[in-house]
């Protein structure tokens, strides 16, 4: 290990690189070879026009997480923050103003609305109240931070309301209770609320055990990657969360006026995986109520910036004549065999992502050129399949282009809008706030 401050040089690394243990190694890896027949050429395919216009709203979601150092008396003492932040964008404002250019830029911020979710979490080396442990301080605290998230306020539905709604939708099964550490040898279920151990200790459970993030929790030492956890449940539990109150406020029937644009893949890795098939249980349902109201879906989108995805599009957009295979306004859905065979190298008869998405993955060279990795969700049962790159199964399909063709943005390379504004809020935590959701329901309420 080196000391703090010194890093390797370009000749060490060199000379791993050139080791006859890695070369042995390169030789005896899989390599891709595309096949003489062409049937591993990719074709992108033109996308289709909209079926109707383009939505007035466009909510974005991002999130970040941080660990710093603390004093407490004790060494490496450290905590977690964690902010979610919303940005809520007219679209129609921002259309209106680009037909004034050069726009005013007061007029233009004026288009944005930020809020943002935040708490601090103990990490290592932190033990609140009369806890003995900070693993335990940690779970109380990660229980509480949900019930004190109040979104709406008018409302008064708490994060955790809609977190033990889809905690419902759980297989049942019992886990290793968190107290295993201390050497409790019980099996738990996990129920809402806040429950007991059944040892003759009667320590208490948190609903939100069931996500298991503790499991990653280290007493001692960096614990970023629960804290990235704690970060991705509260970003996709918050784009449930503000469906639902919608549903409670009946303005399902506005959604083909809004859209929502999330930070990363629609999926949830790691111990909360099993949220991933409980959210889309639950979007299925809403959308149910959103297709009845207005014969469409909901307009959802996640977007990944970096990542295998990413560096593949990259890749096969590379024409031999130094061109582009993808030109503007066309795309590729990656089928599971496309994907196992090019992309992730798997064998299984299992889907690609089967337990941590709930959506799939769209390849997209907008109007303007900028490649992009969306995430589309599974609306309905027939739309649950990376078998066909059929774009008739998703209703919305050509409103996801023509959206990503407006929020594509110059500022970053293969970037869009919403989540620039978002990023910015949730880089630098300002407040909790609660005006985006109240802003979006007066505004969904008026009539046109």
């Amino acid at each position: 290990m080196p000391y703090e401050g010194e890093f390797a040089g370009y000749r060490p690394l060199q000379r791993i690189v050139e080791t006859e243990r890695v070369q042995g190694l390169l030789r005896k890896s899989r390599v891709f070879q595309a096949s003489a027949d062409g049937l591993n050429v990719v074709v992108p395919k033109p996308a289709p026009p909209p079926g109707h216009g383009l939505p007035s709203y466009v909510v974005a979601i991002d999130g970040s997480n941080a660990e710093v150092d603390v004093r407490n008396g004790y060494p490496g003492a450290k905590v977690g923050y964690c902010t979610v932040a919303s940005v809520l964008l007219n679209l129609a404002e921002m259309a209106r103003l680009d037909q004034q250019r050069p726009v005013d830029p007061l007029e233009f911020r004026k288009t944005e609305e930020a809020s943002t979710v935040d708490a601090a979490l103990p990490g290592s080396n932190v033990v609140t109240r009369n806890h003995t442990s900070a693993r335990d301080s940690f779970r109380e605290s990660l229980y509480e931070v949900l019930q004190d998230v109040v979104v709406d306020q008018e409302d008064g539905a708490r994060l955790l309301d809609t977190y033990e709604a889809l905690l419902a939708h759980k297989p049942q099964g019992r886990q290793e209770c968190p107290y295993s550490p201390e050497g409790c040898t019980e099996r738990v279920e996990i129920p809402a609320g806040v429950s007991s151990c059944p040892c003759g200790k009667k320590r208490p459970l948190y609903s939100t055990d069931a996500l298991r993030i503790h499991e990653n929790f280290r007493d001692a030492g960096t614990n970023g990657e629960a804290f990235g956890e704690v970060r991705q449940i509260w970003e996709h539990t918050l784009l449930v969360h503000v469906l639902r109150l919608f549903e409670k406020k009946q303005l399902l029937g506005r959604m083909d006026r809004m859209a929502f644009v999330m930070d990363g893949p629609l999926a949830v890795f790691g111990h909360p995986a099993w949220l991933s098939a409980a959210i889309s249980r639950e979007l299925k349902r809403l959308n149910a109520v959103v297709r009845t109201a207005t014969n469409r879906d909901l307009l959802i989108l996640g977007i990944e910036k970096t990542g295998t995805f990413v560096m593949h599009f990259d890749e096969i957009d590379k024409a031999e004549d130094g061109g582009t295979n993808f030109s503007s306004r066309t795309f590729m859905l990656p089928t599971d065999k496309y994907i196992k065979d090019r992309i992730i190298f798997s064998t299984s008869t299992k889907r690609y992502g089967m337990d941590t998405y709930f959506g799939r993955k769209l390849f997209y060279k907008t109007a303007s050129g900028a490649r992009i990795v969306a995430d589309i969700p599974f609306l309905d049962e027939r739309q649950d399949t990376l078998d066909t790159d059929d774009t008739s199964l998703y209703r919305e399909f050509g409103s996801v282009c023509t959206l990503l063709d407006t929020l594509v943005s110059s500022r970053y390379p293969n970037s869009v809008s919403p989540l620039i504004a978002a990023h910015s809020q949730a880089a630098i935590p300002l407040r909790l706030g609660t005006k985006v959701l109240q802003q979006l329901a007066k505004a969904l309420m008026r009539q046109d």
